[in-house]
């Protein structure tokens, strides 16, 4: 209860009375090898919750973090938090009997996708790690060119993933990519995992 309160608390003004200028809608990328990703499309999420604005969230290939999604939920109906994946571990950990399943459901989550763009449903859509899909094989340049072709003028939509998706760059209007110059973390953990062996 204390989590909705803060939303309607940091409310900006109503869609109807909000300027042109934030009617116009913007395609955004996040990817990259470095970390953060999610954590900069979650804020842009909170960010527009705090607007008065819808957002969908739906998330792709990740194991499911009840922690990370446990905190989104909390925050409906503002943000509404969609995984159809079955699987509890991450597409990359499945054995290959439990691969096929999960590629058909990635395809309707992108369907379900195409659908609240279409619809109209949301303000602000953002699909996790959907842009990996591609080189997996699950979706191609045509899938998520589609997405960009059926989304309406005033709805922001933002893709992350590692794969920077270059093929469909001069259809979106921001890329950020994010590069990881020095890593204590990762050099302590490989210095652990060493010691460990």
């Amino acid at each position: 209860q204390n989590e909705k309160m803060l939303i309607f608390r940091c409310r900006g003004a109503p869609p109807e009375k909000r300027g042109a200028e934030m009617d116009k809608g913007t395609v955004h990328i996040y990817c990259g090898k470095g970390k953060g990703k999610t954590t900069a499309a979650i804020g842009q999420a909170i960010k527009a919750a705090c607007e008065g604005r819808n957002v969908v969230f739906i998330e792709f290939l990740k194991a499911k973090e009840e922690d990370e999604l446990g905190f989104l939920k909390r925050l409906e109906p503002e943000i509404k938090v969609f995984r159809f994946e079955k699987f509890q571990e991450s597409f990359d950990e499945l054995p290959e009997e439990k691969r096929a399943e999960e590629i058909q459901n990635m395809k309707n989550a992108l369907n379900f996708a195409r659908k609240v763009l279409v619809t109209e449903e949301c303000d602000v859509l953002i699909l996790d790690e959907v842009l990996g899909l591609i080189p997996y094989g699950i979706a191609g340049e045509a899938e998520l060119r589609n997405l960009l072709e059926v989304r309406s003028a005033s709805t922001d939509l933002y893709m992350t993933g590692v794969y920077g998706a270059r093929e469909i760059w001069d259809a979106v209007d921001e890329v950020t990519e994010l590069v990881a110059h020095k890593s204590l973390v990762q050099d302590s953990k490989t210095a652990v995992d060493k010691e460990n062996q």
